[in-house]
């Protein structure tokens, strides 16, 4: 079977993250830096307003003012974009769990296998791009290939440069694509290697992947030889064993379609993202020991919120138990102002077999029904059986589940 790989890259992160968060930033040429006024720093990130003007990442604050001097400048907030990095991760997670973080606003998805359940690469890629948007604001592009090499390139030198966000590159159509382009756009190939090649007459893919590999790889080494097989779309990296350490958590976050003031709105979503984070867990056959709850005001000038961990009496992934984790745990940290974003997460996992059961509690009954209404929705869909509370004013199930695409109810 062929792999199905994806390269998620999000458009201009950090200034995207901005303007998601202010809209009042939207088609104004941003620019994430540090203070202008005092004439330092350099910029992070820029929207595709400012890179009209020639603004590029690395570049001095005084130069972007000479190139643009209406830019808005804006000073980064790491936290934040940590925090919707990670919340576009468990968006991933909604389509596969086999994830490979490159870098904050990178990541490779093994999509082998899934075609049953989201249709054919284009369509997963159309589904996860939508999805993204929608919760974040942030646009993506992806890049889909065998290996992580051409899901890269195609990413980086065409899904970026289309108006879908959307480019396949397959090992057929490699050469195709790829030799025609001039050698420094090879992936690993850095200003002084283009130099090199330049030397002895590479100046394109195509001369490199037409030079004898044993020629290369004597004057280069081994590097050498991992640029020529990359010249040819071959990688024999594997995005599975890229990961060696066990999970440790599993979470769940989202931003709700409007402020929400009212707390028993909001008991809603948290029971849903409690069974969302419980049923992964359950699908790991993993417990968790430590429960974390996250909230977020709505205020953007004076941000609200809180994002709290409590240790269980005992490890769980019984969803009514965790919630009354979740419940007190809100109750006592709210501030009772409106919220715009909440999340879950569950800690600390480890196998059942390591729990005592609570002889206060028919745990095992619980289990039980939990594995059952697990094993309807893995076959019928997440709406195919669900709480009544998902009913009521503030539920996000069936909007969740209709934007994921795959399970619509």
């Amino acid at each position: 079977m062929k792999k199905i790989i994806f390269l998620a890259d999000m458009e201009a992160f950090y200034a995207s993250v901005e303007v998601a968060r202010n809209p009042a930033l939207k088609g104004k040429p941003v620019i994430v830096c540090g203070d202008p006024k005092k004439r330092h720093g350099i910029a992070l990130a820029a929207s595709k307003e400012a890179k009209v003007f020639g603004i590029k990442t690395g570049m001095p604050s005084w130069e972007c003012i000479n190139l643009c001097p209406k830019a808005v400048f804006v000073r980064p907030h790491m936290s934040i974009y940590i925090e919707v990095s990670l919340q576009i991760t468990e968006i991933f997670e909604q389509f596969t769990d086999r994830i490979f973080t490159y870098s904050i606003d990178e990541q490779f998805l093994d999509m082998t296998g899934c075609e049953g359940l989201f249709g054919t690469p284009w369509e997963m890629a159309l589904k996860i791009n939508k999805k993204v948007l929608e919760e974040t604001g942030i646009r993506s592009r992806i890049g889909i290939g065998e290996n992580p090499l051409q899901a890269k390139m195609a990413c980086d030198q065409f899904a970026k440069k289309n108006q879908h966000g959307i480019f396949e590159l397959l090992s057929q159509s490699y050469a195709n694509y790829c030799w025609p382009l001039p050698i420094r756009d090879l992936f690993g190939v850095g200003s002084r290697m283009e130099r090199n090649f330049h030397w002895i007459g590479i100046f394109t893919i195509g001369d490199l992947a037409k030079r004898p590999r044993d020629a290369i790889k004597k004057r280069w080494g081994i590097n050498g030889e991992v640029l020529w097989l990359n010249a040819h779309g071959i990688d024999y990296s594997n995005i599975e064993t890229e990961q060696t350490d066990e999970r440790k958590g599993v979470g769940h976050s989202m931003t709700l379609p409007r402020d929400y003031k009212e707390q028993k709105e909001i008991e809603v979503v948290l029971l849903e993202l409690t069974e969302e984070v419980c049923r992964r867990a359950r699908r790991l056959g993993k417990v968790g020991k430590v429960l974390g709850v996250y909230c977020r005001g709505s205020g953007f000038e004076t941000p609200t919120g809180f994002y709290k961990q409590q240790k269980m009496m005992e490890p769980t992934a019984a969803t009514m138990e965790v919630y009354e984790y979740v419940l007190r745990i809100f109750e006592f940290f709210w501030d009772r102002k409106p919220v715009r974003a909440v999340g879950i997460g569950l800690d600390d996992l480890v196998t059942p077999n390591e729990v005592q059961l609570n002889l206060f509690r028919d745990r095992i009954k619980e289990m039980t029904l939990n594995s059952v209404m697990d094993k309807i929705r893995e076959r019928y869909g997440s709406t195919s059986v669900f709480r009544a509370s998902s009913l009521a004013d503030g539920g996000q199930l069936f909007d969740r589940a209709n934007k994921i695409g795959g399970h619509e109810a």
